[in-house]
């Protein structure tokens, strides 16, 4: 809490643990959440939409559409009230935001660019697709997304205040967990496996990106201490969280990390269009390393975990037209645990950095870096996301199995929930893409650093540290 109301990060715990608690009345034999749509694969856009639960079957596709509309708008209204947000402006915002990102991800859920299978595509009577999954829509989300941000800016401008990508993945990595407890328990030793390597490849980008960053935006480009740390941060370590942070912990000028930030923010929506397609043509005999790739290469949570969605459609149809099954999960687990990680040691490293200019570089007497920061700077949605994990991967492991069965009926309903808080974040990440009005800003020498450090060095080096910690991983087979 604070004088300007609950943060993002608590909100995000709130209402990720709400859906999470809610989806488990079906242990209980209360199915509260069914009514939330689920959009499939469609060449007759009157089967496009259905409940998740054939409880609910009378509401028919479209009631269970706009149920999903109102349950979300009073829920996230109340969540704006507790941000203290202008609530007018954030209803009228998020009722436009919803509708255009679920409008977006029906259009990607059509056959002809979802489809990735040959056995699909006899199914639904055609003979080409673009093969993009249904994942498909998020990528129209974002496209979408640009074109508002960059062509309609007052359009932009007036939906501002439900533009909160950062505040959509949280929930969404929140509630991610209990997905993952689900598929982790029915392969413990290989999750526990990855845990171990994710944590060892998040620290060797830590120690190697860190300091190159530095050291170019230092002596290749000149810049002072005060703009190189934060860009080091930003660029190196996880966007904008630890930019903002490091910016606090070495007493920036504000400018600084929010510059940083913007830049941050235009590169994540750069790679997000390109690294996925790469990793799904590349990686496609290494994808549990292509998970990883996207978490240490992608900046933002948003970017990173959407880029693991869509690289794990992107090889699982791949693996499919080859007569393979992987199960589903393990990709985007990858890259969210991963990311994870990463954002647990922004807290430590903003402190390591504090302490280091309050004792060698801008020394001011009776000033000295607190241990306190740690927990103030720790971002709080991975609480959630922990506690969602751990609890449903305990039930899994230790209770019978028809309410083994009920959790994981429960934890899919509350999937459904994770890909439209997706599909928000793909259309809000895009809509504060402005690309014009970061060049107007003088930025030009600050995105060099980025382009150099990123598309030469961080991106490359990201490849070898999966490859070396996660060669020959592969998600389980599906043999039934």
């Amino acid at each position: 809490m604070s004088g300007k109301g609950l943060s993002e990060d608590w909100l995000s715990v709130i209402i990720g643990l709400l859906i999470f608690v809610l989806a488990l009345g079906q242990v209980g034999g209360i199915d509260l959440l069914g009514w939330v749509v689920k959009t499939d694969v469609w060449m007759d856009l009157s089967k496009a939409l259905s409940p998740v639960s054939k409880a609910y079957a009378g509401l028919g596709g479209v009631g269970a559409l706009i149920a999903t509309y109102v349950g979300l708008l009073v829920v996230m209204t109340a969540g704006a009230v507790a941000l203290r947000a202008d609530i007018g402006r954030f209803i009228a915002g998020f009722t436009a935001v919803f509708w255009i990102s679920y409008l977006c991800w029906i259009i990607g859920s059509y056959a002809h660019f979802a489809v990735n299978t040959p056995a699909a595509m006899r199914e639904f009577g055609i003979n080409w697709s673009l093969q993009l999954t249904a994942e498909g829509g998020f990528v129209v989300a974002l496209l979408v997304g640009l074109i508002v941000g960059n062509f309609l800016p007052d359009f932009a401008k007036w939906m501002k205040e439900a533009t909160r990508p950062e505040l959509y993945i949280k929930i969404a990595i929140v509630i991610l967990g209990g997905f993952l407890g689900i598929v982790s328990a029915e392969k413990l030793s290989l999750a526990t496996s990855l845990m171990f390597l994710g944590l060892a490849s998040i620290i060797v980008a830590y120690l190697i990106f860190w300091a190159v960053v530095y050291y170019v935006a230092r002596v290749w480009f000149g810049f002072s201490r005060e703009w190189a740390a934060p860009l080091a941060s930003g660029i190196a370590v996880c966007g904008v969280s630890a930019a903002i942070a490091t910016g606090g912990a070495i007493r920036a000028r504000p400018m600084i990390p929010i510059m940083v930030s913007s830049l941050v923010v235009i590169f994540a929506v750069v790679e997000l269009l390109i690294l996925p397609f790469v990793a799904g043509e590349f990686l496609d005999q290494q994808p549990i390393a292509a998970g990883a790739w996207m978490a240490l290469s992608v900046k933002t949570d948003g970017a990173a975990v959407a880029s693991g969605g869509i690289t794990e459609a992107l090889i699982l149809g791949k693996a499919a037209a080859q007569g393979i099954k992987y199960q589903a999960g393990w990709i985007l687990g990858t890259a969210a645990t991963v990311k994870v990680f990463i954002d647990i040691f922004i807290g430590v490293w903003a402190f390591v950095l504090a302490w280091i200019w309050t004792r060698h570089i801008d020394v001011r007497k009776g000033e000295t870096a607190k241990v306190s920061e740690i927990w103030d700077r720790f971002p709080k949605f991975i609480i959630g996301y922990v506690v969602t994990f751990l609890i449903i991967l305990l039930v899994a492991l230790t209770a019978s199995a028809p309410v083994v069965a009920k959790v994981k009926a429960a934890m899919g309903e509350a999937n459904t929930f994770r890909g439209i808080f997706f599909v928000l974040t793909f259309f809000t990440i895009g809509v504060m893409s402005n690309f014009r009005k970061l060049w107007e800003e003088g930025i030009g020498r600050l995105a060099a650093v980025y382009v150099l450090a990123l598309f030469g060095f961080v991106i490359w080096v990201g490849l070898a540290i999966s490859l070396l910690f996660f060669a020959g991983v592969k998600p389980p087979i599906i043999t039934s």
